[in-house]
């Protein structure tokens, strides 16, 4: 069984910055691809970033320059360090962590930002 958690979540100011963090445990040793999706009230889930476990990324072009996706292979663990934020980011947040089989979803973390 995996277990995945987003943390870091919480209200910004436009222009402001926030840092998620999620982090994968349980009976899988590691994790291929990690990445960060988002959805709004009234929208469908979109990508935001994700990293390969090589460390090779994709940004969705809303996000590009603005927010950096890292992953720490050690602890399981990938970032999503937000800066510059816009009030069309403001969402809930889901992290994932890809095994040989399957997909695994955190809950997700809610992301405002006030205008």
């Amino acid at each position: 069984q995996v277990q995945v958690v987003e943390s870091g979540g919480g209200l910004a100011q436009t222009g402001g910055s926030l840092r998620l963090s999620c982090v994968a445990s349980g009976s899988i040793f590691s994790f291929n691809a990690r990445g960060w999706y988002r959805q709004a009230p009234g929208k469908q889930r979109e990508l935001v970033a994700t990293i390969s476990s090589g460390g090779m990324t994709i940004s969705a072009d809303s996000v590009k320059g603005r927010f950096t996706i890292s992953r720490d292979n050690a602890k399981n663990a990938v970032y999503l360090q937000m800066n510059s934020l816009k009030p069309e980011d403001t969402a809930v947040y889901y992290c994932y962590a890809d095994s040989e089989f399957s997909r695994y979803w955190g809950r997700g973390t809610q992301v405002t930002v006030s205008s």
